[in-house]
């Protein structure tokens, strides 16, 4: 027989009608109801057994974490909380779980201990619902970039350039640590490493894509990206996943509309598609939020925070603008604010960001016209020679989401910056090219993936909707 889903069978009609269903036992009560889920929905079936004609020795083995085959009558459920439920008439164990080293048990867990487990914490609730929702916004991701006539590029992971241009890139080589051949100043010689030249872990896709753009009008990347930022907080990984349109003839106007346009997609498509999980995921952080001190609760309801976003026009606001906003707000005048606001060129940290979201324009917002000086070289120079045609997207709860801009499209100026800014020009004589053989106005962002499914799952820290977070230290599985 043909096994159906968990997910089929709570919204299946076949009541009265024989089924088959395989997952892993949640709880078992009174050597009688089998909690079963499968994964395919984060809503359990219960299973009705007759223990008194089946084997008690089979029984014992039905323990929390193993894995069993169940074929039974689909029943209309005699008790609350479900619809159906399965009479069983059949039980077969797949795989035994021991209950003493089992350690996922049927009760609440921290994160903390579930990191240590992350193999295993895949199985509980809030970590099949985190991953559901991240699947879905992958696709929503796909399905808006393919309607809306994109072309997905898959970047080079191993790059010799650093887009960014901070430096803080994982260095890849296959020469021997501890006979490593030098130049005669002391320096590595890397023309004996596997690629002849010194090689890194790609930052992002992007300058990549902007090459791509110019001849298919429309890409995006979505893959793999790495920071060797020695940073161990709750926003950040050295490992993670990046979301990067690039698109041709395209200024900064058509890019903040882009942006907006597809973030509220794909976080709908989430609301419509994940209903059940978010609601949980909901429900689970107004429970944590009760032990939590007022400053540091949630500014709202996970659905509603959701709908702040997909139900609300994004403010646009120049940086300009915004800096005289927060120098003459009120916790910049108390010293509320961790970082004060003094001088127009200053770099906004996140608390600044969420203040003009959830205090001043309460909607999320779009800053653009970035100083120079605090933004990537490839950004496109304004006329007054000291701001950027850069964008960034910031929403409630978690400041920053996007970040992009109009590229640099003029040769001489974008060779200007590369200068100034003490970098290779040999480096990048490929993106060059682009600027000489027809170049023409073009822009995107990048968004970071696991902070989108941070923001839309309402989880506090990073490493919880990764299934294997890699940070200082860390690389544990």
């Amino acid at each position: 027989m043909k096994n159906s889903t968990i997910s089929e069978l709570l919204h299946s009609d076949k009541i009265l009608q024989e089924v088959n269903v395989k997952g892993w036992v949640r709880t078992f009560r009174a050597n009688r109801f089998i909690a079963l889920n499968d994964g395919s929905t984060i809503n359990n079936i219960q299973c009705v057994v007759d223990f008194e004609n089946t084997d008690e020795s089979l029984l014992k083995k039905v323990t929390t974490g193993a894995a069993v085959s169940i074929t039974g009558t689909l029943i209309e459920s005699q008790g609350k909380g479900q619809k159906v439920e399965i009479s069983v008439t059949s039980l077969e164990i797949l795989g035994e779980s021991n209950p003493d080293e089992y350690p996922i048990q049927p009760k609440k867990h921290s994160l903390e201990f579930l990191r240590e487990n992350a193999h295993l914490r895949i199985r509980t609730n809030t970590f099949g619902a985190i991953m559901r929702v991240k699947s879905a916004l992958s696709f929503a991701i796909h399905k808006y970039f393919t309607e809306n006539g994109f072309y997905n590029f898959h970047a080079p992971i191993i790059t010799g350039s650093d887009a960014e241009g901070a430096g803080e890139m994982f260095r890849v080589s296959v020469l021997d640590p501890n006979n490593i051949p030098k130049n005669d100043d002391g320096s590595v010689d890397y023309s004996q490493d596997f690629f002849g030249k010194e090689t890194n872990l790609t930052v992002s896709g992007q300058l990549e894509a902007e090459t791509y753009a110019m001849a298919l009008g429309k890409v995006f990347t979505f893959g793999p990206t790495f920071r060797a930022e020695n940073s161990n907080t709750t926003r950040h990984l050295a490992e993670f996943w990046m979301v990067e349109p690039e698109v041709a003839f395209m200024n900064l106007d058509g890019n903040m509309d882009l942006g907006e346009d597809f973030i509220k997609y794909v976080i709908q498509y989430a609301l419509e598609n994940c209903k059940d999980d978010i609601e949980f995921l909901e429900q689970r952080l107004l429970q944590d939020e009760k032990s939590k001190p007022a400053i540091e609760r949630s500014p709202m309801p996970l659905i509603e925070k959701l709908k702040f976003v997909t139900e609300n026009n994004f403010k646009r606001v120049s940086y300009t603008e915004a800096i005289d906003i927060l120098r003459n707000s009120k916790p910049n005048k108390k010293k509320k604010f961790q970082f004060s606001i003094n001088e127009w060129g200053a770099d906004l940290q996140s608390e600044h960001e969420r203040f003009l979201v959830e205090k001043h324009f309460k909607c999320p917002v779009i800053l653009f016209d970035y100083p120079a000086n605090i933004k990537a070289f490839y950004m496109r120079l304004n006329e007054d020679g000291k701001t950027v045609r850069a964008m960034d997207i910031l929403f409630p709860g978690i400041g920053e989401i996007v970040g992009g801009a109009q590229r640099e499209e003029r040769l001489d100026v974008l060779k200007e910056k590369i200068k100034a800014l003490d970098i290779d020009e040999k480096e990048l004589w490929w993106y060059l090219d682009t600027r000489k053989f027809g170049t023409a106005v073009h822009s995107g962002f990048g968004l970071g993936f696991e902070r989108l499914v941070l923001f839309v799952t309402g989880m506090g820290n990073i490493r919880d909707v990764i299934p294997y977070p890699r940070t200082p230290q860390n690389a544990e599985f």
